[in-house]
């Protein structure tokens, strides 16, 4: 969290102190202190949740819409006869599969409510230290990003599933991902993503997002795949380099959340029912990220952080967070399933 756990000595100070002044016996000042301390750690948490720095932000484009009645993207653009080309996705509510919309003139996307809480024994707020602070905010934030995470990626998944469109290299090993599978998936988002040679920013591959397994397969990549200069770079590199994350000028991404048995693949699997080939154990999502025109994440209603107070005759401090958002695939040429 950098905007929260980076303040300087005099900041943590003054937010510490609040803290402490929770736990207090006083119900009268607890109350005050709680709701000071609420609105001190308000923004910091909003700023640090919508920075980008999290796996979905750096996909979905955020869009304050807090002052909209309805959440509309307009389509008017589209050249008329084209409309049955563009299939969008929208996250209808919570626990719910996303829904496939066929766009007319505009799309309306639903929002829908997050939320998260933590509890504290007042003790501990009481004595606390400001690495216990630190903690609890943390714990707080992670909430929120990861239930963003889950709904954003269902979303991509099932845009995905629904296109039809299962790319794989046939040659390769059980489970084994390989050069092949990238310019297999580049061709495939080429051809199918509309336009001609002649189209301006037509689609193109630019990011793979598979599992931490399939990402380090690179390592055992054999010369009849890349050059032994290629494959001496890749062995020597640190994780998060260059060489690592790039393939054929497309990126690679490694989501813990892929991969066999893990979260994402068994909602691909078991929640939508999505099949691959039969010498392949898990999926791979491609993304067209060249512009911030498909993947839109309008935010409804700010995070705002407040007290529950009727935890207090049990010895705890409760502070809960709420936001509206919504999340929409507004032209599913842009996404595309792999598997390996």
């Amino acid at each position: 969290m950098p905007n929260f756990l980076e303040m300087n000595d005099k900041e943590q100070k003054l937010i510490l102190d609040q803290f402490k002044l929770v736990g207090s016996s006083n119900a009268t000042e607890a109350a005050e202190a709680a709701l000071l301390f609420s609105q001190a750690i308000e923004t910091p948490l909003r700023q640090v949740i919508l920075s980008g720095e999290n796996g979905i932000d750096a996909i979905y484009t955020s869009e304050d819409r807090t002052d909209n009645q309805r959440i509309e993207y307009p389509l008017d653009l589209l050249t008329p006869g084209q409309e049955r080309d563009f299939v969008a996705y929208v996250y209808p509510g919570e626990g719910r599969i996303p829904e496939r919309r066929v766009t007319g003139d505009y799309l309306m996307v639903p929002d829908f409510e997050i939320a998260n809480s933590i509890d504290i024994r007042r003790s501990t707020v009481r004595d606390a230290r400001w690495n216990v602070v630190a903690r609890a905010m943390e714990i707080l934030e992670s909430g929120f990003r990861q239930k963003k995470n889950d709904d954003g990626w269902q979303t991509l998944i099932a845009a995905a599933k629904d296109r039809g469109l299962l790319v794989f290299d046939p040659n390769a090993a059980v489970g084994q991902f390989t050069p092949r599978a990238v310019t297999i998936m580049q061709n495939v988002m080429r051809r199918n993503g509309g336009g001609n040679s002649g189209s301006k920013n037509r689609s193109r591959l630019t990011d793979i997002y598979m599992s931490p397994e399939a990402h380090t397969d690179i390592r055992s990549w054999s010369l009849t795949e890349v050059p032994d200069e290629v494959r001496k770079n890749i062995y020597y590199a640190a994780e998060g380099n260059p060489d690592l994350i790039n393939v054929f000028g497309t990126k690679l991404h490694a989501t813990d959340e892929f991969g066999e048995g893990q979260e994402y693949q068994t909602y691909y699997g078991t929640t939508l029912g999505g099949s691959m080939a039969a010498s392949d154990v898990e999926i791979m999502i491609g993304l067209d990220l060249q512009r911030s025109d498909s993947f839109m994440m309008p935010i409804r209603e700010n995070l705002t952080i407040n007290e529950d107070p009727g935890v207090r005759r049990r010895g705890l401090v409760s502070w809960y967070g709420t936001m509206s958002l919504g999340f929409a695939v507004l032209d599913s040429r842009r996404v595309m399933l792999g598997s390996c």
